[in-house]
């Protein structure tokens, strides 16, 4: 087999993880208020330097949960980590190209 790329290893990390943590209670296809908090915490610690708690953390899962159904779906979920990769482009655009980016 095929040693995997770099970006196919990224993918299927953002899908793993995804599926680990919407697995640990309720629908199996979304992520609940708990297990969101539970992935920001532990996949993006460098988020909590940002203290995102309390009402920041609603207003976050508001504006994830398009669909308005309290839980953060798959599509819902790759529109922040689009908005993440985003925000990282923008933030090391003009720093040398080397991993890892923290």
């Amino acid at each position: 087999m095929e040693q995997l790329r770099t970006l196919e290893q990224a993918l299927g990390e953002v899908v793993c993880t995804f599926q680990r943590y919407c697995r640990k209670e309720g629908d199996r296809n979304t992520l609940s208020k708990a297990e969101l908090r539970s992935l920001l915490q532990n996949e993006l610690p460098s988020l909590q330097t940002l203290q995102i708690k309390g009402r920041a953390f609603e207003e976050m899962l508001t504006l994830l949960d398009t669909d308005q159904d309290g839980e953060v779906n798959f599509e819902e979920y790759i529109r922040f980590v689009a908005a993440a990769f985003t925000f990282f482009h923008l933030y090391f655009r003009d720093a040398p190209v080397v991993q890892p980016r923290v």
